[in-house]
């Protein structure tokens, strides 16, 4: 996916009006087109991927620009968490306390090999998490250590294409196949 792509086109029609337009369309569609561009990121960066979920909030790659625009410090203002970094069986119940606290819809991101699975640290120590997976679901994972911010970009992208198509967690959708 190229992260210069155009935004997805509004899914109903636009009536121009003297002072303004009226919008019309299938209530579903514009839902899930103002979900997937408004997204509203709660940051949960425990270690070294969070710096590169810095440099993609930052000048450079500015994930504004897909509608990412403002990073919460709270759980109850934002709509999807992004789990950057090691996760420890201490600091488990903490993460499955913000999920809990975000409201629906949330998504969950996991960035890095020990978000996803424990990383390096999993094999040496009794008190890493195998995956972020094993505390609460995830819609998105990205790959590396540390994934580089054109790699959260697109997973951010990817979270929004599965928004607006409606899919859900068990289905994953893959240039229009079910796999």
């Amino acid at each position: 996916m190229n992260p210069d792509k155009q935004p997805a086109k509004f899914p109903g029609l636009v009536h121009e009006t003297p002072g303004g337009g009226i919008l019309s369309g299938p209530l579903e569609d514009v839902v899930k087109w103002a979900r997937s561009n408004s997204l509203w990121p709660l940051t949960f960066a425990t270690s070294c991927c969070g710096i590169e979920m810095m440099s993609t909030a930052a000048a450079k790659y500015d994930f504004s620009r897909f509608g990412f625009e403002v990073a919460r410090a709270t759980p109850r203002q934002a709509d999807v968490i992004i789990i950057a970094g090691t996760i420890v069986n201490k600091m488990a119940p903490v993460l499955k306390r913000l999920y809990d606290q975000m409201a629906d819809p949330k998504y969950v991101i996991a960035m890095g090999a020990c978000a996803i699975s424990g990383g390096p640290f999993f094999y040496n120590t009794y008190s890493v998490v195998k995956g972020a997976d094993h505390v609460i679901p995830v819609d998105v994972y990205v790959a590396g250590c540390p994934p580089r911010p054109e790699a959260l970009l697109h997973a951010l992208i990817t979270l929004q294409e599965k928004i607006r198509n409606g899919g859900k967690r068990e289905r994953i959708d893959i240039d229009g196949r079910n796999i």
